[in-house]
């Protein structure tokens, strides 16, 4: 049996354990293995550890699975910090206690880097969909609301032929701070900041979540692939079907796109049970 960790030890690996779950990592590996019988500890693994899927069992290494036996030796996946909306039951309540914690954000590099304002969300809090989109844009950063620029005018286009309103929906990015120039994100900036969007989730329980191009698509299923491997089927994330779809400011840039959109869409449609105009099937 491994020795007794240390209980800072212990709380400072619950934590990082816990942000990677948050990002839909659960396969851990570590270098230098301790002598044990490998076999006997993927037994444990998967005995003791419901938190991994049966298909992630799998595909996990045998040190992986090493890892995470000796994790659970030691309970530490059972030691966590309570978020501050633990247990609230109402959305809007809760949405806004993890707004309160997000503070005026300077976690990452990109509050040094021009951003006026912190772009947390919009919608309704009990939406049965929600559109996750990359990172917030000049109008964004302006006005402190995600969408609102000749991107978010598409959006809400594409949302009104769905036959919903923007105000059904709920609307966020994966970071919430605009990036200089608008570029992408980098992983650290989408790392630090995309656990606040997985409680945003965690409260809201959308049926369906449509991610919103490649960066958001990477980061949410912590997948590198290209679009047409993502486009045109269902993900299962964290419970929740999740589609993918283009960017509003990619069909900007290439309208040719918006039939493919318009069918992806569609799909989603489906799924929740709603009414496709005659015209567009």
């Amino acid at each position: 049996m491994p020795d007794i960790l240390d209980p800072q030890l212990k709380r400072h690996l619950s934590e990082r354990i816990r942000y990677y779950n948050e990002l839909g990592i659960y396969d851990f590996y570590r270098r230098e293995p301790a002598e044990a019988n490998l076999d006997a500890l993927q037994d444990k693994a998967i005995l003791e550890n419901p938190s991994i899927r049966a298909e992630e069992r799998d595909l996990m290494t045998p040190r992986s699975k090493a890892a995470i036996a000796l994790l659970v030796e030691e309970n530490i996946f059972e030691v966590a910090n309570p978020k501050p909306e633990s247990g609230v039951i109402d959305p809007v309540q809760a949405l806004r206690l993890i707004r309160e914690d997000l503070g005026d954000c300077t976690r990452c590099r990109l509050h040094k880097q021009g951003r006026k304002q912190i772009v947390f969300g919009v919608g309704n809090p009990k939406a049965e969909l929600m559109f996750i989109g990359e990172a917030p844009g000049a109008d964004e950063d302006q006005q402190g609301e995600p969408f609102v620029g000749r991107a978010g005018q598409l959006l809400n286009n594409m949302i009104k032929a769905m036959g919903l309103r923007r105000e059904d929906v709920y609307i966020a990015n994966i970071i919430k701070c605009r990036p200089p120039g608008n570029r992408t994100p980098e992983r650290d900036e989408c790392e630090t900041c995309s656990p606040f969007l997985m409680r945003q989730i965690a409260t809201i329980k959308p049926k369906a979540i449509v991610a919103l191009g490649a960066v958001a698509a990477k980061t949410l299923l912590a997948i590198n692939a290209p679009m047409s491997e993502f486009r045109g089927r269902w993900f299962d994330f964290r419970g929740t079907k999740l589609a993918v779809t283009y960017h509003p400011a990619f069909l900007l840039r290439d309208p040719r796109q918006k039939k493919e959109t318009w069918k992806d869409l569609q799909m989603v449609m489906k799924e929740l049970g709603m009414a496709i105009p005659a015209k567009a099937e």
